[in-house]
């Protein structure tokens, strides 16, 4: 890799060239992303890809006058220095404050190039074409500005978050909710059965811990295998496989680690007053992302907790 010091005229107004095009075509990838859920936020990457396509050919113009027509192939991932950008656009459904932040940074990346740039570059054409540009990209904040203005209106942006909010609950939310319900719930008749069972700190702890991991394990397969998440929009079967797995191998991991403690008593009672904890947990994620009532949710998860439970301390004293 070249350092940026290191890069003479000719390349820096190639590299140049060549970061255009492809934030032009960046932006067009997430206005076409975008399109059918934000089709506002679109709208505004769209006329950013023009402004992205008018500063190409600017440079084209300047590079031909003055080197000719035969470009240098250099990117910025061959020069050193450059923020090495997440290929979010790989993922779908794009996540609109990811793009956004995304873009930010690559307008911010851009405004720094042309204005070290400047300071390499002696001649006037070519100082005067990058100092320019360096302003263009100052404005490009501005620009988003205006364009939010005019092509996002309050209902637009209301109907935008709201949508953005539906897609992080199916993405995230529910893959943790289920797993840390799995988790909590599931495991609490195989502890409390050990426990009563065997009256051992130690050997209820290894069953938990057992449970946990084995349930996490499968919940998360299970999770990853059932949507590819293309029709659903839930996206990455990957990653909500992850989420799935490690919430619900934590919910039963929460009431297990107590039973480290040597004493069994103290270690039960611990071990109950964590199980409240995360019974609530539950209750309030799902009154505050799955529109459910707090009391009917709190009710719903305490019964449903309350009659494992009650299996688990039955089969232990059999």
């Amino acid at each position: 890799m070249k350092r940026f010091s290191e890069l003479s005229e000719k390349e820096l107004l190639a590299l140049a060239i060549s970061m255009e095009e492809e934030h032009g075509r960046i932006y067009l990838t997430y206005a076409d992303g975008l399109r059918a859920d934000f089709p506002g936020s679109a709208k505004v990457f769209e006329e950013l890809a023009l402004e992205e396509n008018e500063h190409r050919r600017m440079l084209l113009d300047t590079f031909e006058e003055k080197f000719g027509t035969t470009i240098p192939l250099i990117r910025s991932s061959d020069v050193k220095g450059f923020i090495k950008h997440k290929p979010i656009w790989l993922a779908t459904p794009l996540r609109l404050d990811a793009v956004r932040e995304q873009a930010e940074l690559i307008e911010y990346e851009t405004r720094r190039f042309y204005e070290n740039a400047l300071e390499r570059t002696s001649d006037t054409a070519i100082r005067k074409l990058l100092g320019d540009l360096a302003i263009a990209e100052r404005e490009h904040e501005s620009l988003a500005e205006r364009l939010t203005e005019t092509h996002l209106d309050k209902e637009t942006l209301d109907s935008e978050e709201e949508t953005a909010k539906r897609f992080f609950v199916l993405q995230y939310v529910q893959p943790g909710l289920a797993g840390l319900m799995d988790g909590s719930v599931s495991t609490l008749a195989p502890v409390f059965a050990a426990a009563f069972a065997t009256q051992s700190t130690w050997e209820t702890f290894l069953v938990g811990t057992a449970a946990s991991v084995g349930a996490g394990i499968s919940m998360g397969f299970t999770e990853a295998m059932s949507d590819d998440g293309i029709i659903s929009g839930r996206g990455s079967p990957v990653i909500r496989g992850w989420i799935t797995g490690l919430m619900t191998a934590i919910g039963g991991l929460g009431h297990t680690i107590p039973y480290l403690i040597p004493d069994f008593y103290w270690a039960t009672v611990i071990a109950i007053l964590v199980v409240l904890i995360e019974l609530w947990v539950i209750a309030w994620i799902r009154a505050k992302y799955m529109d459910t009532k707090f009391l009917r949710a709190a009710f719903e998860i305490v019964v449903g907790g309350l009659i494992v439970f009650a299996a688990g301390i039955l089969i232990g004293n059999a």
